[in-house]
């Protein structure tokens, strides 16, 4: 059994605001450990259930926030930015049997705590197929697409009821409960982790591959908050500008929805300003 750990940050235990998960501050260097931990209590929860492999694929900004040196030893990790499938990258090489999303959070334009869309501002909605779509609702689509079922879901309680939309079936631990998108009621980590293991253990038993999902033609639309962004997202191939704000597209499947995504989101990103957005 191989399990896939995709690993965000914004929904980890004690994490409430940008500083915690910005590289660099002082406060993202003190919620790196117990990111790391929510991730160690998975690695532990999982080997517990049977699984022969685990491997953390690092989903955050940089991807270069868990502290290897505290990783546990047992599992192995993708580290770093630029990665074919980004935040689940690892789960299209045909063998892997699970995949758990660490650390997730709600959707740009919805209640949840540090709520964004791939980007911490500039995207207030993205839909998928007409439904709202989080990162989790992406990524679970191209899990299904490689035939790999989504076994356990962590974040804030808002997370965790919009994993009950996408993967149902999925285990859930709600770390911290929302306040507002800058507050939580928080646990601290040794509780958390033992709530992540036990969960992790039992989604283990449910593992296996299943028939991968043919579920393009696949529709994106992306609102932004201001009008020249739409513009910088529809350079893009196939991306038509459908409003002053709005932008869409379709793919045949998946894999091309998310990369497709991701190069709006990184032309998005890099026509914002300082002062003006």
């Amino acid at each position: 059994m191989r399990i896939l750990i995709s690993a965000d940050m914004e929904g980890a235990t004690g994490v409430t605001w940008p500083a915690d998960v910005t590289p660099g501050t002082e406060q993202w260097q003190r919620c790196r450990a117990m990111f790391t931990s929510d991730v160690n209590a998975a690695i532990s929860g999982f080997f517990a259930g049977g699984a022969r492999e685990v491997v953390v694929n690092e989903a955050h900004a940089t991807m270069r926030n868990l502290l290897l040196e505290r990783l546990d030893e047992r599992a192995a990790m993708i580290t770093g930015r630029h990665k074919d499938l980004s935040m689940v990258e690892g789960i299209q090489h045909g063998d892997v049997d699970g995949v758990a999303f660490l650390g997730y959070h709600s959707g740009a334009g919805a209640e949840g705590v540090l709520a964004h869309t791939y980007l911490p501002n500039s995207i207030t909605g993205v839909w998928l197929d007409g439904e709202p779509a989080d990162e989790g609702r992406l990524n679970s689509c191209v899990a299904a697409e490689y035939g790999v079922p989504v076994l356990l879901v962590t974040g804030d309680d808002r997370a965790c009821v919009d994993a009950a939309a996408y993967a149902p079936d999925a285990h859930t631990v709600a770390v911290k409960r929302y306040v507002s998108r800058y507050a939580a009621l928080c646990r601290p980590p040794g509780a958390t982790a033992d709530d992540i293991a036990d969960a992790a253990e039992a989604a283990a038993a449910e593992a296996g591959r299943t028939a991968p999902t043919a579920s393009g033609p696949l529709t994106v639309e992306v609102e932004l908050d201001a009008a020249h962004l739409a513009g910088a997202a529809a350079v893009v191939p196939g991306v038509e500008q459908t409003g002053a704000r709005r932008v869409r597209y379709t793919s045949q499947t998946a894999f091309e929805m998310i990369r497709c995504f991701k190069a709006v989101t990184t032309l998005v990103s890099n026509a914002v300003e300082a002062d003006y957005g």
